[in-house]
């Protein structure tokens, strides 16, 4: 079964479309699938961050202040 695909124009500054061209050909992949491989990697860096959020949500958030004085308390400083 082929997946579902969108057509969609993307503008690209000319330099970054000359080398997405040669990586194309170097690594004999459609634009295409460069393209969407990025766009995957950047999302799921994305959802990777928030996963991270979630996990600190309950973290005590401490002032610049507070922390420099914890610092000082423990040595560190």
């Amino acid at each position: 079964m082929a997946k579902s695909t969108e057509r969609t124009t993307v503008y690209l500054d000319t330099e970054l479309h000359k080398a997405l061209r040669v990586r194309a050909a170097v690594t004999r992949r459609p634009v295409s699938v460069l393209v969407n491989q990025a766009v995957r990697a950047l999302l799921q860096e994305d959802s990777e961050d928030l996963a991270a959020f979630d996990q600190r949500r309950q973290d005590v958030e401490l002032s610049y202040e507070e922390l420099l004085a914890e610092l000082r308390a423990n040595g560190a400083l």
